[in-house]
């Protein structure tokens, strides 16, 4: 199956480059219907002029962001020498806190399909 995702340039390059391996995002609804096996194909946002295909190695579902960041290595979401705040900080810019409480946060591992 094939899942669709935006994702900011940024971010973008890193999976392409093959540093960012894992993927951040609230286990909601639309998420968990990704499995192992699966393909998301990410869209570069906001100029949308461009797309490319991970492979779903691994989903791991926590509680809150904070408890993922405290289980994850930094360098695996390519934030190596983040401080936990700023990793915290960067999170809740895209996610509200409200929204971390209803849902929990869903760590997808993926690997750069070229």
């Amino acid at each position: 199956m094939i899942h669709q995702m935006g994702l900011y340039g940024e971010y973008f390059q890193s999976i392409k480059e093959g540093k960012k391996k894992i993927e951040v995002r609230l286990n909601d609804e639309k998420r968990r219907k990704i499995k192992v096996g699966d393909t998301i194909e990410f869209t570069r946002v906001p100029e949308q002029d461009e797309t490319l295909q991970a492979q779903v190695v691994n989903l791991k579902i926590y509680d809150s962001f904070q408890a993922m960041y405290e289980d994850i290595p930094f360098q695996d979401f390519d934030c190596e020498g983040w401080t936990m705040q700023e990793m915290m900080d960067g999170t809740y810019e895209i996610y509200t806190p409200e929204q971390e409480k209803n849902w929990g946060a869903l760590a997808i591992a993926i690997k750069y399909k070229d």
